[in-house]
């Protein structure tokens, strides 16, 4: 919690071929949230990603090759732990997120959260297909199953985080596919508080999704396996 000291938080953007969106993101960022800091994380791009962010006077860690979005989240939290950030915010470089809507994420860290989930579905007006829809809701079943907590935006990466859950994720945030479901689950079996909140955020700009649904399907059933074999742990502390 902030409790009126001065609280350091950076927003982590990782970005994979995002030099088309980025501009507006970061211009975005620094007229409603200026206070901020940034670190955008280039995920081993073929495009003009790292070029935009620098022409934009930021960090810019580039990795040297596609790692994924697990593996570019641990390094920007391992950036922030490494500089001493008390607070991280995920936030996506496509667009999809708002920065009008960190606030309400970090309202939830200052409550008591040790990190705060923004939620589609719970603002309203959300919409996604029937398939991925369907896929959506065998996991949050599992995910409840495993936690005992209802969430109902599992894989919703618009995310904050405080210590000492940022030191943890700057060590062991897992690289492989769906890191936000493993994430969540991880979080509150470990024993951190973990919170939901309504957030509005903007349709895809473009595109498809990059999972069919039986892809996304096979990828669920695999991630519940695993995790329904993870062993509670106590609350890992930092260092």
């Amino acid at each position: 919690m902030s409790d009126g000291v001065d609280v350091r938080t950076l927003v982590v953007i990782p970005a994979f071929n995002e030099e088309e969106a980025l501009p507006a993101v970061l211009a975005q960022l620094r007229e409603v949230t200026p206070d901020l800091d940034i670190v955008v994380v280039d995920d081993g791009s073929s495009d003009g990603t790292a070029a935009v962010t620098r022409a934009a006077g930021l960090p810019c860690l580039q990795l040297p090759f596609n790692l994924g979005i697990g593996g570019a989240l641990r390094a920007g939290y391992r950036y922030a732990a490494d500089n001493g950030y008390d607070r991280a915010v995920q936030f996506d470089a496509d667009g999809q997120h708002r920065a009008d809507q960190i606030a309400v994420l970090l309202a939830e860290l200052d409550a008591g959260a040790d990190m705060a989930v923004g939620s589609r579905f719970l603002a309203g007006g959300y919409r996604v297909g029937r398939g991925r829809g369907m896929a959506m809701g065998l996991l949050r079943l599992g995910v409840r199953l495993l936690t005992g907590q209802k969430f109902s935006d599992t894989s919703s990466g618009f995310r904050a985080t405080r210590q000492p859950l940022l030191d943890v994720f700057a060590r062991d945030y897992p690289v492989e596919y769906m890191d936000s479901v493993e994430t969540l689950v991880g979080a509150c079996r470990a024993g951190f508080t973990v919170s939901e909140v309504p957030t509005l955020m903007e349709e895809r700009a473009g595109g498809v999704p990059s999972q069919r649904p039986l892809h996304l399907a096979y990828h669920y059933a695999r991630l519940l396996v695993a995790l329904v074999g993870t062993p509670r742990r106590a609350v890992p502390t930092g260092g």
